[in-house]
């Protein structure tokens, strides 16, 4: 392993790391682009992210936020065996307007991200979990960018575990 880290090291191989001038989901421009989304349409990589994330911290229930967290919460479903459910970006102006799909109240819930940076996401999707009556102390992202989420989603009293650090991903 270059790094390490087996996930850094299968997503460097996976191309998910580009370089150039991106704007992110923030608003913030970057030099480099972390591209799970494409990378996770790999289903043995997708599986091996999802495996890591099953043993990395308990949980009843795993969510993820649409739309990049939603392929990734299924598949940790399928590798734990634990239901999943979605978080909505928006509420919808038709049939049920639930914000949260699935049955989450009175359960640990562990939120998955594919990539974090100011934790903008997953603070939301920590909230409208909680709204939901979830129990969610734990993030677990695929990558972390290192821009503030950790710190934010600690002021929210929840844990960020990441499985790569931007820096892991740099240095390869």
């Amino acid at each position: 392993m270059v790094n390490g880290n087996r996930i850094a090291d299968r997503l460097i191989e996976a191309g998910a790391i580009e370089f150039g001038e991106f704007t992110l989901a923030s608003g913030a421009t970057s030099p480099y682009y972390v591209d799970i989304k494409s990378a996770m349409t790999d289903p043995a990589l997708l599986a091996e992210i999802a495996r890591a994330i099953a043993e990395r911290e308990p949980f009843d229930v795993v969510a993820g936020v649409a739309v990049g967290g939603v392929p990734l919460a299924v598949a940790v479903s399928l590798a734990s065996g634990r239901p999943y459910a979605i978080v909505r970006s928006a509420a919808k102006d038709h049939g049920r307007a639930d914000l949260v799909i699935g049955d989450v109240a009175g359960r640990r819930v562990l939120l998955v991200e594919d990539v974090t940076t100011s934790g903008g996401s997953a603070l939301y999707g920590v909230d409208e979990l909680r709204k939901a009556g979830a129990e969610i102390e734990c993030v677990v992202t695929v990558v972390d960018r290192e821009g503030g989420a950790e710190e934010r989603l600690a002021a929210a009293e929840a844990r960020l575990v990441p499985l790569v650090r931007a820096r892991e991903l740099l240095a390869g």
